[in-house]
């Protein structure tokens, strides 16, 4: 779906008369969003979803994307890149999200212990739940294409020693 495809969705659920007054900006700038990009013709202008996707392209960082999804409530798992399958390699990927699991047990086990979370330990139980949502996302991907390249291509990695994170296992990163 083209991104002036999805706008124009949008403004059928939110009227353009709204959001142009929540942004301040002109009534004919936000049907122009909704139109398809036709230099030609002068229709259609960048809108704010190419921006994002040509910010997000041009830095590589994906934050932003991070950012927006943590925004609307959600996170953002980065899909794998598919290649030939291997399922030689099903096991220690297997052992890793058992693994990941594990660590982040025993963050909130620590953190708990003292029937309090600080915000530091709070922000290391959600480190550990994004790094086991992103392996667990890694593998089911793989799962569904039949493709295990990539667990291949990245094998399982020692997990850190409890005293690099202030005693708190922290997993691998």
């Amino acid at each position: 779906m083209q991104s002036h495809e999805l706008l124009r969705e949008v403004l059928q659920k939110c009227s353009a008369k709204q959001v142009s007054a929540e942004l301040g900006l002109s009534l004919s700038m936000i049907y122009k969003w909704a139109e398809p990009p036709d230099a030609d013709a002068g229709s259609g202008t960048s809108n704010p979803l190419d921006r994002i996707e040509a910010l997000q392209r041009c830095s590589g960082d994906p934050r932003i994307v991070q950012w927006i999804c943590q925004r609307a409530g959600g996170f953002f798992i980065k899909n794998p890149k598919a290649t030939n399958p291997h399922p030689d390699f099903l096991i220690p990927a297997t052992n890793e999200i058992i693994q990941e699991f594990a660590d982040l047990l025993a963050v909130i086990a620590t953190a708990v212990a003292d029937n309090a979370i600080t915000p530091d330990e709070a922000s290391n139980i959600r480190g550990r739940w994004e790094e086991l949502k992103s392996v667990t996302e890694g593998f089911v991907q793989c799962c569904e294409a039949g493709n295990f390249r990539p667990l291949k291509d990245h094998p399982v990695s020692a997990p850190k020693k409890a005293d690099e994170n202030g005693g708190k296992p922290s997993g691998r990163k």
